[in-house]
């Protein structure tokens, strides 16, 4: 007998402790229906055209960085690249609406991201090559290392966002991840904390469709991923992920109410994968050539490129000179990756912890030793 079928239990009735009630207004929190968009609508006219070309250069710019660095691969010259081709309008405008004291928490597959931000090219890669630790230093360029395991690299944006609150410090954190790194631990206890300490972080879900061969219906029943904002007290923004003018106005809001105090957002950015996962992935046993062709039509540098023609914002001429700079970059990074790095082995205990442990000690000891008795043997000494 449950305690609703015993007698006089009609008159029990109880109530939800305080506790229990609504601390915040779902309503604001809920995104938009449809994602939003402004490339082809009356939005568009609003748009500082400075700001429009610079998209677009930078949207060239990386496909050509996609494209060659792809063809590094298949050289031999790196040992993977996760390519963002079709994803370049998240990429550049993550980059261009922080600024120089914000951090941007990049995943794998952001590199373009991190290159738009002004790391340099090379560097971006180093690590991809299996060279020297990240390859960049974080606390120079404010790019945290590139991520590889899904979703780490968001609770460490959530920390130094909120210490940097605590500090006074100026600062938002951009964090980076893919439709699949949302159905990791990871991203849950991010986004909880970050709205519990209301820290100054803007997380930016890049739905590429595929978590490598998994389509986003077998990840998540929800209704988008920005739905997912409501449920830990944040708002959730849904945004046309190829319409670069329009996630850098749904990216640049988000980053200026953390940077008031409002707390952080999460957006979804709807986009496309049009390569492969990696080169080492067959994406055609996923995915048909249909649907990719269909995306094909909505590629981010042709809708940015029509609506600057069409308002009179951008010319041959202009079109002309940002290819044209675009393969400067590519030669440029060709040149010097083709160039046989110099590695020191000794670099594999530089900057693994501030003070080195007995064991580190103990094995560095160990490879000099041996470095030391190929040398010498070398030398017929």
């Amino acid at each position: 007998m449950t305690i609703q079928e015993m007698p006089g239990s009609a008159a029990y009735r109880p109530s939800p402790p305080p506790a229990w009630r609504p601390r915040t207004d779902p309503a604001p929190l809920l995104p938009d229906p449809e994602p939003y968009r402004v490339l082809g609508t009356a939005a568009a006219a609003g748009i500082d055209p400075a700001l429009m070309r610079r998209l677009y250069a930078e949207l060239v710019r990386g496909r050509r960085y996609n494209a060659q660095a792809t063809a590094l691969t298949r050289q031999g010259r790196l040992a993977v690249y996760p390519s963002s081709t079709g994803q370049e309008a998240c990429e550049v405008a993550a980059a261009l609406v922080l600024r120089e004291q914000d951090w941007l928490f990049p995943s794998y597959r952001d590199t373009l991201a991190a290159v738009a931000r002004g790391l340099d090219p090379v560097q971006a890669l180093t690590l991809l090559r299996g060279d020297w630790h990240t390859g960049h230093d974080p606390r120079e360029s404010r790019i945290a290392p590139l991520c590889t395991p899904l979703a780490t690299q968001l609770p460490h944006a959530v920390g130094l966002a909120h210490a940097a609150r605590l500090k006074g410090d100026d600062v938002v954190a951009l964090a980076m991840v893919g439709d699949g790194g949302t159905s990791e631990g990871d991203f849950h206890e991010a986004l909880n904390f970050a709205a519990v300490w209301q820290a100054p972080v803007v997380f930016l879900v890049q739905n590429n469709g595929f978590a490598i061969s998994v389509p986003l219906a077998k990840q998540t029943a929800a209704p988008s991923l920005a739905h997912k904002a409501v449920g830990y007290g944040m708002p959730g923004r849904l945004v046309d992920g190829n319409d670069a003018a329009a996630v850098h106005e749904v990216l640049a809001e988000a980053v200026e109410r953390a940077r008031r105090g409002g707390g952080p957002t999460l957006v979804e950015a709807v986009t496309y994968r049009m390569e492969a996962h990696t080169n080492a992935d067959d994406a055609t046993r996923y995915r048909g050539d249909a649907e990719v062709s269909a995306w094909r039509d909505h590629d981010p540098i042709a809708l940015l490129e029509r609506e600057l023609t069409e308002r009179d914002m951008l010319d041959e001429a202009g079109i002309r000179e940002a290819r044209e700079a675009a393969e400067t970059m590519a030669a440029d990074l060709r040149a010097r990756m083709n160039a046989d790095p110099v590695l020191d082995p000794m670099g594999l205990f530089t900057h693994v912890y501030a003070e080195r442990t007995t064991q580190l000690r103990e094995q560095e000891a160990q490879l000099r030793a041996e470095l030391d008795a190929e040398e010498e043997a070398g030398t017929g000494r």
